[in-house]
């Protein structure tokens, strides 16, 4: 029967496994035909659509492109200073004082010596008076110490004669005593009277030559102290009679008088500046520097300063380490010829060489430093309808170009201008607003 038969072959499962086998061979071939026909979509996609990132289109005259160039690079900062004279002289009053006359202008040509200010003190005036009558009392006190001492010497002079004379009486008496005793013609109590009035005579010779020697000691002493002391008031003197001239301020070098601050009848403390005397040949310019570079600059380092079409060198004489408002300061002078026009206070611009020119790899300083900090740029595409942003890595700069380190090649083109609008974009598309 048929039936049966069929049931048969179902039970058997034979023609089940090979319709099951023919189901699995298309399952896989159309699992590849889609595989295939996503990659054809995804490459065709990955060729045809648009490029990815955020794009900003602006008109490309409204930035400013550069070329990416080899050339020299000059490692130099612009840096502004002011002109000073190379050398200044204080004028601060020794003693304080009342202004009594002013004998020159501010801003004239000065000598040495010349007078300019007088001033009048006076407690200064009765102080040396008053040391002044000290020396004299202290002379006088000398002079009288050195009379004692003479009277002293000659009394003790004359105390010596009058004994020695006493001396000669009485061995001459004792000789004849003695004589006169050995007769019977003279008692032994006046023999002996004489010989000890003789003695006595020769003691007291004896401790007056030593009560001499002791005054003459003493008073030596004392005129040695007090001729010390009268030298010491001496010097006093002499110096407070130097500072009641000091009262009269002269010019200590030749120069031209400047910054004069005095008026007639003005008080003027000890120590107070009154002004100052300036070289009137020579000057130094004065400049302020940003602390970035203060590692980098040093005494010695040329600078270039253009005067009146004329290019004049100079050298870094002097550096003030003290960081002020985030500048420091550096005092500049003329290796060779002094500009002929130049004035105290005038403003200069100048170049100063933080090291060698060299070549290098380069493009133009422009703003888009500001905003990226060189860390990126946008690079224009050769036909000059985009831009793309790329890394790169830039070293030293000055005014006008910036060093390539990395990321750049000579011949490409780059946006220098600000990309205040556009910092987060990927690309720029240059062919239109936006």
């Amino acid at each position: 029967m048929t039936i049966p038969s069929s049931l048969d072959a179902g039970k058997s499962g034979g023609g089940m496994d090979r319709k099951i086998e023919k189901e699995n061979r298309l399952f896989s071939r159309q699992m590849q035909l889609i595989v295939a026909g996503v990659i054809i979509l995804a490459a065709l996609y990955y060729f045809m659509a648009p490029e990815q990132g955020r794009v900003f289109r602006l008109d490309g005259g409204r930035v400013i492109v550069a070329e990416v160039e080899k050339g020299a690079f000059e490692d130099f900062i612009p840096v502004r200073g002011r002109v000073q004279p190379a050398r200044t002289v204080f004028l601060d009053t020794i003693e304080g004082g009342r202004v009594e006359k002013i004998y020159i202008e501010d801003g004239a040509a000065v000598v040495a010596g010349q007078p300019l200010v007088e001033l009048s003190n006076t407690a200064l005036q009765l102080d040396v008076i008053s040391r002044e009558a000290q020396v004299t009392e202290q002379l006088n006190d000398l002079r009288t110490i050195e009379l004692s001492l003479e009277q002293n010497r000659l009394s003790h002079k004359r105390n010596l004669i009058d004994i020695d004379y006493q001396i000669i009486r009485l061995t001459r008496l004792v000789e004849r005593r003695t004589a006169l005793s050995k007769r019977g013609n003279v008692s032994i109590a006046e023999l002996e009277n004489a010989q000890d009035e003789l003695a006595y005579y020769e003691k007291r010779r004896q401790i007056t030559i030593e009560s001499q020697r002791s005054d003459e000691k003493m008073q030596k002493q004392q005129m040695k102290q007090l001729s010390a002391s009268t030298i010491q008031l001496e010097r006093n003197l002499i110096f407070a009679r130097k500072n009641l001239e000091n009262l009269l301020v002269k010019a200590p070098v030749d120069g031209r008088l400047t910054a004069l601050d005095a008026e007639i009848g003005q008080s003027v403390g000890r120590g107070e500046r009154l002004g100052q005397i300036d070289d009137p040949d020579s000057f130094k310019i004065n400049a302020q520097i940003d602390e970035f570079y203060l590692a980098r600059v040093d005494v010695g380092q040329q600078a270039l300063v253009t005067i009146s079409g004329d290019e004049y060198a100079m050298r870094i004489k002097k550096t003030y380490p003290q960081v002020r408002n985030g500048q420091f300061e550096v005092d500049m002078t003329f290796t060779g010829a002094t500009p002929p026009d130049i004035r105290r206070g005038q403003t200069i611009q100048t170049k100063l060489f933080l090291g060698d020119t060299n070549k290098a790899v380069v493009i133009p300083n422009g703003s888009f430093y500001a905003d990226t900090g060189g860390a990126w740029i946008f690079v224009v595409s050769a036909d000059g309808n985009k831009a793309v942003r790329r890394p790169i890595q830039l070293g030293r700069r000055n005014s006008k170009m910036i060093e390539v380190i990395d990321g750049l090649e000579p011949g490409e083109k780059v946006i220098i201008s600000p990309y205040t609008n556009y910092l987060d974009m990927d690309r720029l598309d240059l062919t239109g607003a936006n």
